[in-house]
Order: structure tokens, then sequence, then C-alpha cells
């Protein structure tokens, strides 16, 4: 049961961070702030891989920011 729930949120992340990828790619914003975000993005991948609810966390964080307009500065 319990790996049947891990699962879902595995493939619950792996939807998310597409659609994030996605989001990302087609901001009209400065290339530094997408290499940020971009980043970001790889920092929940490399979490992913070692606590899935970490994961899940940091990206609804970060969804959260897309959708409010509050991206990182450039560098």
């Amino acid at each position: 049961m319990e790996r049947d729930s891990q699962l879902e949120l595995y493939e619950r992340v792996a939807d998310r961070l597409k659609e994030a990828h996605t989001r990302v790619r087609s901001l009209q914003v400065p290339e530094g702030v997408r290499m940020a975000l971009s980043r970001k993005l790889l920092v929940v991948t490399a979490a992913a891989k070692h606590d899935l609810a970490d994961a899940a966390r940091r990206l609804d964080r970060l969804m959260k920011d897309l959708d409010e307009g509050r991206f990182p500065e450039g560098d």
C-alpha cells in the first residue's frame, strides 16, 4: 500500500516537473532569470532522487512563485 502511494507521488512530481520546465521555457524573462529558474528545477530533480516528499514541497513552492510572478534575479 505504501509503495502505491510512493508511486503516485513520483508520478505527480514527474508530471509537475514537466509542466514546470515547459512554463520556464515559455516565460518572457531575461536569460539570467531563466537560468536561475532552471537551476531551481535541477535542485528539485536531484532532491527527488533522495527525498521525494521534500522535492514535491520544493516544486509546489516553485510553481506558486511562477503563478504569482515571483522570479529570482538573474546573474
